[in-house]
């Protein structure tokens, strides 16, 4: 379902074009309910519940596209590289992890142009965290 109104004002941010707190919601959540159930990623998340995990990766989003900065307050500099060094992150991880980012991100029925922002974010990221060969 494409977004109705009016486009987005020149000052607006990316987080406010597609909807805000509530898109960011449902994507992290739609992301970590196939993460919960994947063998290649699931061992990745040392904690028993992914709530944390997802709460953090929430905030970096939101942050990240221009909402509050609650992520920077209680976080500080999200230095994802540096957190991510103690977790074994291939190709295998990087694919799988892009594969349930794409479902999470498809079930937003994004306009074309903010799918595309978003998903070349998402790429990038996932690229930046491989860390294996």
């Amino acid at each position: 379902m494409l977004p109705v109104g009016p486009p987005p004002r020149a000052d607006e941010t990316f987080y406010a074009s597609v909807g805000g707190e509530e898109t960011f919601r449902r994507l992290v959540a739609h992301f970590y309910e196939g993460v919960a159930a994947d063998p290649v990623l699931r061992p990745l998340y040392p904690e028993e519940d992914l709530g944390p995990a997802e709460e953090r990766l929430r905030l970096f989003l939101i942050q990240y596209w221009g909402g509050p900065t609650t992520y920077h307050e209680r976080r500080g500099h999200p230095r994802l590289r540096m957190r991510h060094v103690p977790f074994a992150i291939g190709p295998t991880e990087r694919d799988a992890w892009l594969a349930h980012m794409r479902a999470a991100v498809d079930s937003l029925g994004l306009s074309p142009s903010q799918d595309e922002t978003l998903w070349s974010y998402l790429v990038y990221a996932a690229a930046s965290m491989q860390n294996r060969p």
